[in-house]
């Protein structure tokens, strides 16, 4: 997995301070670095130019998001140790958490404090809640209904009632609407707002069934992945060839593809090449681009032949590498 890392984001737009942030990005990290309490790193996937939104409403205890990104996009996340997370993807079978799809009328839920992988699609739109765990189990003390928690911290997808899912959506965009108009801004009503986000969550949670962990197969396939993409990590200085992958994974080709179409969505040839290009718009934007030459990041990753380079970097990103440089420097 990445080093998961947090830094200024120059490029991001955000207003409406107060209850509510509404943030633009053109760049993946930029978004992942503005969604609060969160360690994230983001990879394209697909090719153009990076367009994102996050809309984020937070209260002590309790933060709703919505986030919509139109690439496909790698993420490695972690949230803060006391908190539950859960997320209600719009595209209900196109989303994998940990290398499993969620699937129609499901959750994805993860316990804070625990690094967990997303891939999202295209046009990826997503409402998420996280929740202080201490809230959430007093308040389900209150209501009755602890039962709905029980086995949250092993759970990765939760398949829950389709009317409470649609219920719990409907209750998110309201709330990230009206905060637009300075809903809830004052102690009492901030308080029942809460509340009403918690309490809906619950009821969805008391209609749960946790899936069952994953097979031994599928974590194989994902442990397949992790070890190719820490040894490229381990010989980021020149090119690492899918034969030296399959040698060092004890697997043959034909299952290297599989692994990495099943988990990531894409082929182990395509994936490892944007793994590169995303580790070099990193240090384009995070370090000051005089410091070193363009042609030196990349080949501190082992990429020698600059034209194809420059050529795949732009179709990845919509940009040149230089073009980013001079964008970050001017950020700066």
């Amino acid at each position: 997995m990445h080093q998961i890392e947090t830094t200024s984001a120059p490029s991001c737009r955000s207003v409406e301070p107060g209850l509510l942030r509404r943030v633009t990005a053109d760049d993946a990290d930029d978004l992942a670095r503005h969604l609060t309490g969160w360690e994230q790193v983001y990879d394209q996937i697909t090719c153009g130019a990076f367009v994102g939104a996050l809309d984020e409403w937070q209260l002590p205890g309790v933060q709703v998001f919505r986030e919509r990104i139109n690439q496909s996009v790698h993420q490695a996340c972690r949230v803060r140790e006391d908190a539950l997370w859960f997320g209600l993807p719009l595209e209900l079978e196109a989303s994998r958490i940990n290398g499993r799809k969620a699937g129609a009328a499901t959750v994805m839920a993860r316990p804070g404090g625990k690094a967990f992988e997303l891939v999202t699609p295209r046009d990826h739109d997503i409402y998420g809640i996280v929740v202080s765990r201490g809230l959430c189990e007093d308040r389900a003390r209150q209501l009755g209904c602890e039962e709905g928690l029980a086995g949250l911290d092993g759970a990765e997808i939760l398949r829950v009632d389709p009317a409470a899912r649609a219920a719990c959506l409907r209750m998110l965009s309201a709330l990230l609407d009206g905060a637009r108009d300075g809903d809830g801004c004052d102690e009492a009503s901030a308080g029942a707002t809460r509340h009403r986000v918690v309490d809906t969550l619950l009821r969805m949670l008391g209609a749960t069934s946790i899936e069952a962990a994953a097979l031994k197969s599928q974590q194989r396939r994902r442990g397949i992945v992790a070890k190719c993409r820490d040894y490229l990590y381990l010989h980021r200085d020149r090119a690492v060839s899918i034969p030296e992958l399959c040698e060092h994974a004890c697997v043959s080709r034909r299952t290297l593809q599989y692994c990495f179409e099943d988990v990531l969505g894409v082929s182990p040839v395509v994936y490892l090449r944007r793994l590169r290009l995303n580790a070099i718009r990193r240090m384009l934007r995070d370090e000051p681009p005089h410091a070193r030459g363009i042609g030196r990041l990349a080949a501190d990753w082992g990429i020698d032949n600059f034209s194809q380079f420059s050529s795949d970097y732009k179709k990845l990103f919509g940009k040149t590498p230089s073009a980013c440089a001079r964008g970050t420097a001017r950020a700066g």
